[in-house]
C-alpha cells in the first residue's frame, strides 16, 4: 500500500465526504473512489460506510478507524525521517519530540528550550501529553525522542536518567469540602471518600501503596489521563482527585489542593530507547538538558 493512498484515505476520513476530499487532493472523485475500493480489496475489510441515498457523508468502520490511527503514525514517522535526512547538514534546525504526563517538571524542558532558542531559533518543540503507556508506546514507535516518566522501565530496553526535581502528591478538592479544613490529608481520610484517580494504576504507583488499601476497597468514581478534565469533575462535586501539586491553578477558583501526610514525593526520569539515534536538534536539546541537571 503506497503512502499516497494512506494520505488520500486520511483526507477522506477528515472530510467525511469523498467528493470534498477529492477536491482538496486535486484528483477526480471516481479516481479517489477507485483507490478506496482497492484498499478495501487489498485488506479484505470494509473501511468506509457510504452514505445512503441523498447523503454523501461517509463514516469509518472499526477497521477504518484502526487504519486511520496507523496511517497517521506511519506518515508522521515518514515526515520525521525525511526531515532528519534532508536536514543532515551544518544547520541545526528541525523538531524535538517529547512525551510527558502532566507535571511541574515540564517547566525544566521549557527552561532548556528558552536557553537554546537564541542560538538555535529554528528548533521547534512538539509536546505529546499522556500517561506512561502513551509515552512508552510513542517511544517504541519512534514518534518521540524521549519521554518523562515516573514509573519503572525495562533497563535492557530503555535508558532512564533521574531528574533532580521531586513532585509531591496530594488531593485536589472543592474549597467547601470537609477535608479542605485540614492542612494535610492522611490515608484514612480518603478510605470512605469518592476518589478520582489516574488511569495509570498498579503496584508500581506509589500512591496505591500510600493509601494502604486494595483498589476494590476504595470508592473510585472516575479515572483520568489529563488532570484538567478530572478537575472539572472535582469542581462539580463528584469526588476528590489524587494528583501532583502545581498542575491545576486553584487561584480564583472553587478548588484547593492539600498535600499528603505522611508526604509522598516521586522522582521523574528522562527515558529514551537504548542505542537510539537522535537528530541534531534533539542532541542539542538533550545535551543542554543534562548540563542543567548536572
Amino acid at each position: 500500500m503506497e503512502l499516497r493512498m494512506l494520505e488520500n484515505f486520511l483526507a477522506v476520513a477528515r472530510e467525511q465526504n469523498i467528493s470534498a476530499a477529492a477536491q482538496t487532493l486535486h484528483i477526480s472523485q471516481p479516481a479517489l473512489s477507485a483507490q478506496l475500493k482497492a484498499m478495501e480489496e487489498e485488506l479484505g475489510r470494509q473501511l468506509l460506510i457510504r452514505g445512503t441515498k441523498g447523503s454523501r457523508k461517509v463514516i469509518l468502520t472499526e477497521e477504518g478507524m484502526i487504519l486511520r490511527k496507523r496511517a497517521e503514525e506511519v506518515l508522521a514517522l515518514m515526515r520525521r525521517t525525511k526531515e532528519e535526512i534532508t536536514g543532515a547538514n551544518d544547520t541545526i534546525a528541525g523538531n524535538v519530540f517529547i512525551g510527558t504526563g502532566e507535571t511541574e517538571t515540564v517547566r525544566l524542558f521549557a527552561q532548556v528550550a528558552k536557553k537554546i532558542h537564541e542560538d538555535y531559533p529554528d528548533i521547534r518543540y512538539n509536546i505529546s501529553s499522556g500517561n506512561a503507556e502513551h509515552v512508552l508506546d510513542y517511544l517504541d514507535k519512534g514518534l518521540i525522542d524521549f519521554g518523562l516518566l515516573f514509573t519503572k522501565v525495562d533497563p535492557h530496553k530503555y535508558e532512564a536518567i533521574p531528574i533532580p526535581i521531586k513532585d509531591n502528591w496530594g488531593v485536589l478538592m472543592r474549597k467547601d469540602s470537609p477535608l479542605a479544613e485540614k492542612d494535610a490529608i492522611c490515608p484514612k481520610d480518603l478510605w470512605d471518600k469518592p476518589l478520582i484517580v489516574s488511569h495509570q494504576r498498579g503496584d508500581e504507583i506509589p500512591i496505591n501503596q500510600w493509601l494502604g488499601k486494595e483498589e476494590s476497597e476504595l470508592n473510585i468514581v472516575a479515572t483520568y489521563n489529563l488532570l484538567f478534565n478530572a478537575s472539572l469533575f472535582v469542581a462539580e462535586g463528584l469526588g476528590y482527585a489524587l494528583c501532583y501539586d502545581k498542575i491545576i491553578n486553584t487561584c480564583e477558583t472553587d478548588l484547593c489542593f492539600r498535600p499528603l501526610s505522611p508526604p509522598l514525593e516521586v522522582i521523574g526520569y528522562i527515558v529514551r530507547k537504548r542505542y537510539q539515534v537522535f537528530s541534531k536538534a534533539a542532541k542539542v536539546f538533550l545535551n543542554c538538558l543534562e548540563e542543567m541537571m548536572a
